[in-house]
């Protein structure tokens, strides 16, 4: 049932017509998704992930991204990998529930709709997780979603 309030679809941050990066999340995290240029080694990239701050490349090279984050995460549960042409960085949120509007300060931001259908998401991903014998999937919300991080006393951390 959980797999049913995972993300439908992928956001894009798109900068003068070109897709730069695609991302989503999940209650806990972020995920980061980067086409990478044909002919380079993979041994090549790099991702350095800060508490506050992402930097991404190719070694010898001027950073591809070199950005704070919207928000922190847990650089110790943090990584990427590379996979068919495709680089991928889940970002461990700080504050699991929080939802992120861009994973990018002040870039990208997701518009009013969107985040709000994004908050929806989370908070039906939140009751699931709570109550894993029921099914969320077609629950709605009228009216403005609450904050998935502090409705009803906060996130629980069992």
């Amino acid at each position: 049932m959980a797999e049913k309030l995972a993300p439908e679809k992928r956001h894009s941050f798109v900068h003068d017509g070109k897709t730069i990066f695609e991302w989503d999340q999940t209650l806990e995290e972020v995920n980061i998704y980067i086409n990478l240029p044909p002919n380079v080694h993979s041994k090549q990239f790099y991702c350095k992930i800060q508490s506050k701050h992402v930097e991404v490349g190719i070694k010898g090279n001027p950073p591809y991204l070199n950005h704070d984050l919207t928000c922190p995460v847990k650089t110790d549960s943090s990584f990427w990998t590379l996979e068919d042409d495709i680089m991928h960085i889940t970002l461990q949120k700080r504050d699991k529930g929080q939802t992120w509007a861009s994973p990018i300060l002040g870039e990208g931001q997701l518009d009013a709709y969107s985040s709000d259908l994004e908050q929806k998401r989370l908070m039906l991903q939140r009751f699931q997780e709570e109550n894993p014998g029921f099914d969320f999937s077609q629950a709605q919300f009228t009216g403005n979603c609450p904050d998935p991080r502090t409705f009803m006393g906060g996130i629980r951390n069992d």
